[in-house]
């Protein structure tokens, strides 16, 4: 469980943490000729194609439509490469688990420390984007890094309970690639939330990814400060996803090393 100790615990092994983070991250990309730039090319491909289609084809006009979108496959490329990595992370290593004693959740803290190197290169990218269309964020910037560490716990706390699961039940991993394909579309990423109906958009907000996307380009594309509410209402869903989350983890884990 989450107590001062375990994250005094974790403190202590964050050397290893970084060491199977900058592991996976390279591995990932093992003997690819582009290497690390696929990390810049993927949202590029993707911008491309969503860009021509709903730009032209379906005609949505947004303002920064470009920085729009590309922010919109960023943050949630970051949900999809963390839960989809930390899911792995203890049915992937299991001469790890089988052999060596450290607390396991390291694995899942690793697998999403991954994706957040991953993810920075991506932002690299929508920064040199920002720059090409002279976009120059305003003060309500400043609350980006609060919204990024609000997604961060969001993640953790689904690859903690998505990596347990996984471990007894195989199928956990092609559901989980369903609600994904899903969410991306029924989340605000390649259209403005303002399209629906004020009950409709209600509705839509209720996944804390809409939440999140929409308050990362508002603070960052069009200067305006997120809303206290929206605030709490992604604080308290990533605390309760993060506790349920090391809930499950914990109540599953003692069987981990027989089951992989």
């Amino acid at each position: 469980m989450i107590t001062p100790g375990h994250l005094k615990e974790i403190y202590g092994y964050r050397d290893l943490i970084l060491r199977l983070a900058w592991s996976d991250f390279k591995l990932r990309y093992k003997n690819s000729v582009l290497g690390f730039f696929w990390s810049l090319l993927e949202p590029l491909l993707m911008l491309l194609v969503l860009y021509v289609v709903f730009s032209h084809l379906m005609r949505i006009q947004v303002e920064y439509y470009q920085l729009f979108l590309l922010l919109g496959i960023v943050m949630w490329n970051f949900l999809d490469r963390g839960t989809s990595m930390g899911m792995f992370g203890i049915v992937g290593k299991p001469g790890l688990v089988q052999k060596v004693y450290f607390p396991r959740d390291l694995l899942i803290i690793s697998a999403c420390t991954t994706a957040l190197m991953m993810t920075a290169l991506e932002f690299l990218v929508f920064v040199a984007f920002m720059a090409v269309f002279k976009v120059l964020p305003a003060g309500p910037v400043l609350y980006f890094p609060l919204i990024f560490v609000l997604q961060f716990a969001l993640i953790f706390g689904l690859a903690l309970a998505l990596s347990a699961l996984n471990v007894y039940f195989r199928d956990v991993q092609f559901i989980w690639r369903v609600i994904l394909q899903a969410g991306f579309f029924a989340t605000p990423i390649i259209y403005p939330i303002t399209i629906f109906p004020a009950n409709l958009q209600s509705l839509v907000m209720i996944n804390p990814m809409a939440r999140i996307i929409t308050m990362s380009r508002d603070c960052i594309l069009y200067e305006t400060a997120p809303a206290i509410g929206d605030l709490a209402y992604v604080a308290a869903a990533a605390a309760v996803v993060l506790v349920a989350g090391y809930l499950i983890f914990d109540r599953l884990e003692p069987k981990f090393a027989e089951e992989i």
